[in-house]
């Protein structure tokens, strides 16, 4: 029987589709328009037209079902949770209000944080306390949980998260509590000492309360889907995509729904270290470009930078402080809103903006002719003459261009400009967006992108990534095979992986040891647990190590990797040695005499995916031949002229040709920009190089 596999990538304004024959190596895409209301529909339509395509029934598909998705991430910034309730100690029910204390912005008297997920209303306090050392001084009365799960009866709430003072250092009495209301109550109860048990009140509590605000969101989307597929025919589970580049069972995924925070993105990051180690590039800037977002990272020594806390929501997309800090290991990217359906309009002082609202699949773009009444980027792609009308989606989604035009008409005339140029500055503004949002983020981690080659996928990031290239002093861009369902591609590219941490503060010293090894062995335990229900072969689970770590009397703590293994890599000597070189590189010196104090203590489990050889395409027997040419304007300083046009599927290895040029394909058009010269690779991948002037 043939090996296929099958992922899906839920995103803002697609929804897509990937299936692949592990055998030849040979793949099959769909894309369809995601339906926020009731995303299943999206997902059953992408699917069983892929199936279609490929002649397979639900039935051959017997591996997993690799799933990503954007519904929690888009949940939490938009507010469509669930109705949450929050259980926390007696005198700590203003956590959430009071947050951590620190301004974003010293000097904005009218300050802004997004509301928390939970309303203090539905914050209730529970007489119990357990010491800074772990020690119970009052568990919970029965009598209490109760009247507890009464009051939580009656305001109708859809889950509850337990977040208990000191938890980290001893769970007995959030166990208790959370098992006690679930209990009584039926509905989905998440324990902060579960989602993440670590030190910081403010941190742990805003993590557990947006996971149980998405609990709601996730689970009866997830039923749904697996009663679907069952109902279907279908032979397969379904596999979940993680923020840190891993999957896990969709069991695991409805229990601790915020590490699903950036699945998607965190799935293009895995395609792009698929990719560079593929084409030998160490370094390689991923830039995904969809209908909503614009995510990039930078991939080094084959593999992406991780981080133990990403922020969801922020007020203010540039300021880090103004979101929610969510504890969960996540790809370390940065993410704007930035797309295809970001909406194009003039602010108060009379300058062109663009995004971050976007129109998404419902209305979406004004030429999508679904009731858009706002010119989006796709609309400004259109009108430039970068995108065939009568192409899109290979022809089964034509656009309006007229719509397209006319919706820029009011713009223009703000601007007083013509639409031609009204579109251009859309474009300009768009990319300029996205390629300062790229610096800022490279330099808030000391990283400098000049030179490094950029892969562009996602549905409009083919459209848009020679610009962006061109001003992040990019050489090369890469235009992958299927870059426009690259992240769906991403899934099945990804390890079976879970990252755990838990807070046990101790010195760095021999005597910590056992207390340090009894900790790990139940972390692996957990690790092997999770991997194991995914379908991964608990013989062949892979462990690493790390810590959080600072010098006694400090207040922050960075991360340190030490290493694999089956128990910890290094002695105690050892790792103090990689904390003193860590702490030296972020603050360019070293402090001696000062012990070294662990907080906490972090092992990643993974297991390697099931590998396939992708194929080669034919070598080019003659020159590459344009099928025609259209009119097309590239920028402000340009006027529209005749671009040549390949069809993707016409280019074999070893063709060459030269900007300006447009390779279309069904789901995306890759712009080739005056001065960049193109080689197709052997697999199919479009190698852009920018000519720089002596």
């Amino acid at each position: 029987m043939t090996d296929w596999r099958l992922a899906v990538d839920i995103g803002g304004t697609f929804t897509d589709v990937v299936l692949l024959d592990a055998d030849s190596g040979n793949v099959v895409v769909e894309k369809t328009l995601t339906t926020p209301a009731a995303p299943l529909g999206g997902v059953r339509e992408g699917l069983m037209s892929a199936l279609a395509k490929a002649g397979v029934a639900p039935g051959d598909i017997q591996r997993p079902i690799v799933h990503a998705t954007t519904l929690i991430t888009n949940a939490l910034i938009e507010g469509k949770t669930g109705r949450a309730a929050l259980v926390t100690t007696r005198g700590f029910g203003d956590t959430l209000e009071i947050r951590s204390e620190h301004r974003y912005d010293m000097y904005d008297l009218q300050i802004e944080f997004p509301a928390p997920p939970i309303p203090r209303e539905l914050v209730f306090e529970l007489d119990e306390r357990t010491s800074a050392t772990g020690r119970v001084l009052r568990a919970p009365a029965e009598a209490d949980l109760d009247a507890l799960a009464g009051q939580l009866a009656e305001a109708k709430v859809e889950a509850v998260a337990v977040c208990l003072l000191n938890s980290y250092a001893d769970a007995s009495n959030e166990r208790a509590t959370a098992e006690g209301l679930a209990k009584r109550l039926g509905v989905p109860v998440c324990a902060s000492s579960e989602v993440t048990p670590q030190l910081r009140e403010y941190p742990r509590m805003i993590t557990t309360a947006c996971n149980a605000a998405t609990m709601p969101v996730i689970g009866p989307y997830l039923t749904e889907l697996e009663r679907w597929l069952a109902d279907t025919g279908f032979g397969a589970s379904v596999l979940m995509m993680l923020s840190n580049g891993g999957v896990v069972s969709a069991a695991d995924a409805r229990k601790v729904p915020i590490r699903l925070v950036e699945s998607g993105p965190a799935a293009g990051a895995l395609a792009g270290v698929w990719y560079a180690r593929r084409l030998g590039e160490e370094r390689l800037f991923c830039f995904d470009l969809g209908g909503t977002t614009a995510k990039s990272c930078l991939i080094e020594d084959y593999q992406p930078e991780l981080t133990t806390e990403f922020e969801v929501a922020r007020v203010y997309r540039f300021k880090k402080g103004s979101g929610y800090p969510c504890s969960v290991p996540s790809v370390d990217l940065v993410e704007i809103g930035a797309g295809g359906g970001s909406l194009a309009r003039i602010d108060a002082l009379g300058l062109l903006k663009v995004g971050p609202d976007s129109a998404g699949a419902d209305p979406g773009p004004v030429s999508y002719g679904r009731g858009g009444t706002v010119p989006a980027t796709t609309d400004a792609d259109l009108v430039m003459g970068l995108l065939d009308p009568a192409y899109f989606l290979g022809g089964e989604m034509p656009l309006d261009l007229a719509a397209a035009r006319a919706a820029f008409a009011p713009l223009a005339g703000g601007l007083g400009t013509g639409i031609d140029e009204a579109a251009v500055g859309v474009y300009e503004v768009i990319n300029q967006n996205m390629a300062a949002a790229a610096r800022m983020h490279a330099v808030e981690r000391g990283i400098d992108l000049r030179g490094v080659s950029l892969i562009a996928f996602g549905g409009a990031g083919p459209v848009h990534a020679c610009a962006v290239a061109g001003l992040l002093e990019s050489p090369r861009v890469i235009f992958p095979v299927n870059a426009s369902v690259l992240s769906a591609f991403g899934t099945l590219v990804s390890p079976v992986r879970i990252d755990l941490a838990r807070s046990m503060v101790r010195t760095l010293t021999p005597d910590t040891v056992a207390d340090r090894d009894a900790l790990l062995e139940q972390m692996r335990e957990e690790g092997r647990r999770i991997l194991s229900a995914a379908g991964a072969d608990v013989a062949g689970v892979r462990f690493r190590y790390g810590l959080d770590a600072r010098y006694a009397g400090q207040g922050n703590e960075i991360t340190v990797w030490v290493g694999e293994g089956d128990t910890w890599p290094v002695s105690p000597d050892e790792t103090a040695e990689l904390f003193h070189q860590a702490y030296e590189k972020v603050y360019g010196l070293r402090i001696t005499g000062i012990p070294v104090e662990v907080v906490t203590w972090r092992v990643a489990a993974w297991s390697e995916p099931p590998g396939f050889e992708s194929p080669s395409i034919p070598a080019a027997e003659g020159p590459a031949e344009p099928y025609g040419t259209r009119a097309a304007r590239y920028g402000r300083d340009t006027v529209a002229m005749d671009v040549s046009i390949y069809r993707r599927a016409d280019l074999r290895a070893g063709h060459t040709f030269a900007g300006p040029a447009l390779v279309e394909e069904r789901e995306t058009t890759s712009v080739i920009l005056s001065g960049w010269s193109c080689t197709v690779a052997d697999d199919g991948s479009i190698i852009a190089t920018r000519e720089v002037a002596s």
